[in-house]
């Protein structure tokens, strides 16, 4: 099972981000081990890009991305100084004032970022609390505050400008850089964007950036072909039916590799195909553990792998049919796949 990762399309997203936002720097999101593709390999490839910034999700994930761009670029965990947590060189994004204070107790001098809760409800300082500690932690010289778009994958919903003015009236006076943006958020237009951008999916060619060049293929070895009469089945619980005579080949890879089993045909409809250079080839019967069956029968020869992750069909295409989002699905693919750049 071979999972191929474009790094030169993974930099040319980048730059195309980037490029967005000419006023304000572009970091780069690499949490979940970027974001299943391999924290260290994308990381190298941003790095020689010039990305200086790095986000991770925990403090766990920052080593790889350490040894991998080396001494030099800063990397934010966002989510903090956890009880217990080796940050390490890694800067914590702070969320509360208990991680403040347990931070500045155990890192006198070292540097930390803020994260403020503009109306996500998640993560951050809420405004209370930000008001009452501002102007202690501002002394203390942040190297980052920051917010999160709960809604900017809808540029339209009326929740993006009442986050942007509420990080503009928590951040009013702030002389830091400041951070609003991801992927979504520097979509929106450069009032979102002051001094630091961080794109996270679009630099993977997921949505929302329409734009994005594909960067992953992933595609599944052929263990077997046969030939199936009409009114024969294939998979677990017979709920495909041969109604022609057909050619079936059975793929390495299942829902133990992040292919849910909602990729399994409904009866006679296929949810999805595999791809055979620009052939379609439906999925039939249901998804299992480890295998897959698909109908062939539109080739006159059968390849030694067929595609389900490519120009053809990108990970949203596939997202839309496990009913989810390209993160998910970028995220949950296994360890048995064998990662190599291209």
């Amino acid at each position: 099972m071979a999972l191929q990762i474009d790094l030169g399309a993974l930099r040319a997203n980048y730059r195309a981000l980037a490029a967005l936002g000419p006023s304000a720097r572009a970091g780069g999101v690499v949490k979940a081990d970027g974001y299943g593709l391999g924290a260290g390999l994308v990381a190298q490839a941003l790095a020689q890009e010039g990305v200086s910034d790095f986000f991770v999700a925990l403090a766990s994930e920052a080593g790889a991305v350490r040894a991998a761009v080396g001494p030099g670029p800063r990397i934010f965990v966002l989510s903090g100084h956890m009880a217990g947590a080796d940050l390490g060189d890694a800067i914590p994004v702070l969320n509360s004032p208990e991680q403040y204070f347990r931070d500045r107790a155990i890192r006198p001098g070292q540097p930390f970022a803020i994260q403020l809760d503009t109306g996500m409800n998640r993560l951050g300082f809420e405004p209370g609390e930000w008001a009452a500690l501002k102007a202690e932690i501002l002394t203390a010289g942040p190297a980052l505050v920051m917010s999160h778009l709960a809604c900017a994958d809808e540029p339209d919903h009326p929740m993006n400008p009442r986050q942007l003015a509420a990080f503009r009236e928590m951040t009013e006076g702030v002389t830091v850089p400041r951070s609003f943006a991801a992927t979504g958020g520097i979509l929106l237009g450069t009032e979102y964007h002051f001094d630091l951008l961080r794109p996270g999916v679009g630099l993977y060619g997921g949505m929302p950036f329409a734009d994005a060049r594909p960067v992953v293929r992933l595609s599944l070895p052929v263990i077997q072909t046969r030939d199936v009469a009409p009114g024969e089945t294939a998979g677990y619980s017979n709920t495909w039916t041969a109604e022609r005579a057909c050619r079936i080949a059975t793929v390495a890879a299942g829902y133990a590799d992040g292919l849910h089993r909602t990729l399994s045909s409904d009866g006679q409809r296929p949810r999805i195909d595999l791809f055979a250079g620009d052939v379609r080839c439906p999925i039939v019967g249901r998804v299992s553990m480890d295998l897959i069956t698909v109908d062939v029968s539109a080739l006159a020869e059968i390849p030694a792998e067929l595609d389900l992750i490519c120009p053809q069909q990108p990970v949203d295409a596939v997202a839309e049919a496990m009913g989810t989002i390209g993160y998910e699905v970028l995220t949950g693919l296994g360890r048995r796949y064998s990662r190599s750049a291209v």
